[in-house]
């Protein structure tokens, strides 16, 4: 599958806002949203005018496409299927995505980023109820069980980001046992329970689609 192999400090600096994925890193001073450098490419200035509403509505898909750390065709399918689900579009988009087996990782703080969170699935250190699953885009479902496997509790990544845990925690649709390395998604979430997420404006997102 086609991923993303460019320097991902670019695709903050593109939009603008911290799309953490590079984890500690985006918390430091080395983050070039906090050393607030520029947008990349030539006299950025020159294009910083009013935006048409479908550069704003784009600049909303490319916001949540990267934050999920997604290619356009996976993307695209994801809102095909949030689109025959019954409900708001928008907000079945956001379920379908925080129900990524790679994210669900991320938000049970086995791993720092995203990115991270899908090497680990890759290469098969997580299992879902018991079972061993290496495929990222895979769904959980409420009261799954997803845990680092037996033979993988000793990866030092895993540990440092459990870390994160004890400041803070996880969040309200999951639960973790840090020390058993193992956490439950307990159910799907709210859009409103979305919190670190909540200046997307992912109405632009159906809208860009729906043309």
């Amino acid at each position: 599958m086609a991923r993303y192999t460019g320097p991902v400090c670019r695709l903050c600096r593109a939009e603008q806002k911290k799309l953490m994925l590079k984890g500690d890193r985006c918390k430091s001073d080395k983050c070039p949203v906090n050393r607030k450098r520029p947008a990349p490419g030539k006299d950025p200035k020159a294009r910083a005018g009013k935006r048409s509403d479908y550069g704003v509505q784009l600049r909303e898909k490319q916001k949540l496409k990267r934050i999920y750390g997604m290619q356009e065709k996976q993307f695209s399918l994801f809102f095909e299927r949030a689109l025959r689900m019954p409900g708001i579009t928008g907000e079945n988009l956001f379920v379908l995505l925080e129900r990524r087996l790679d994210n669900v990782v991320y938000r049970l703080r086995f791993a720092a980023s995203r990115s991270q969170a899908r090497q680990i699935v890759l290469h098969g250190h997580v299992t879902v109820n018991g079972k061993r699953v290496n495929v990222p885009s895979s769904l959980v479902k409420p009261e799954d069980e997803i845990a680092i496997g037996e033979t993988s509790r000793n990866l030092l990544v895993v540990k440092d980001s459990l870390k994160e845990f004890g400041k803070s925690g996880v969040m309200p649709w999951l639960s973790l046992d840090p020390d058993a390395m193992k956490g439950k998604f307990l159910a799907s979430p709210r859009r409103s329970d979305i919190t670190d997420l909540a200046d997307v404006k992912e109405q632009m997102v159906v809208e860009l689609y729906s043309k």
